[in-house]
């Protein structure tokens, strides 16, 4: 594995984002990562999980960004605005966007990897991004109209399939019968 050793290398065996040392695994910087170093980051495990969806994001494993914000490697950049971007709710990161400097061709390259701002996001009652094809658990119990059940707290919903004009809800089968799920009463399953 000639590339690791190489990105182990630049990034002097640590973590690019956050220093650490324990937990190392690589990260290809999408949308358009070839696998080459140029593309690709030294991060720890909880990290790439948050960043993958594995894991639900941690604001204050972030706080590192203050740091590798300015690191010379376009792909750590990239990921530092990034996930800046997605946080950017939580205060204090809207304050280091607004200190960071990206030229043109990086910033388009991190703006191709973030949500469209337009686009519906359909998220469970954690903020878990849902897709279509999801597990989903219920969370409370639910009473469906037009129809002599109530589908109980605890009931798995497979392969649920997004409502494409309403962030709000799903549709997914319970007890045999197809039914729209608001999604603040799901949660994701692993």
């Amino acid at each position: 594995m000639k590339i690791e050793k190489e990105l182990l290398a630049r990034a002097n065996n640590a973590c690019e984002l956050s220093g650490a040392t324990a937990a190392l695994t690589t990260y290809e910087v999408g949308p358009d990562g070839d696998g080459s170093p140029a593309t690709t980051i030294v991060i720890t495990q909880p990290l790439k999980d948050q960043l993958t969806g594995d894991r639900e994001m941690e604001p204050n494993d972030w706080r590192c960004l203050n740091d590798s914000m300015w690191s010379e490697v376009e792909a750590v950049k990239v990921v530092a605005y990034r996930t800046l971007q997605q946080l950017r709710a939580e205060g204090w990161p809207q304050d280091l966007l607004d200190m960071m400097y990206l030229d043109e061709s990086t910033l388009k390259w991190a703006r191709a990897g973030l949500p469209d701002e337009n686009a519906l996001v359909h998220q469970d009652s954690n903020g878990n991004v849902l897709e279509n094809g999801d597990t989903v658990v219920l969370i409370k119990d639910l009473k469906v109209k037009g129809a002599n059940f109530t589908a109980k707290r605890g009931t798995a919903v497979r392969n649920i399939r997004l409502v494409h004009d309403n962030a709000g809800q799903i549709e997914g089968r319970v007890e045999s019968q197809q039914i729209v799920i608001l999604t603040e009463y799901v949660k994701k399953s692993k």
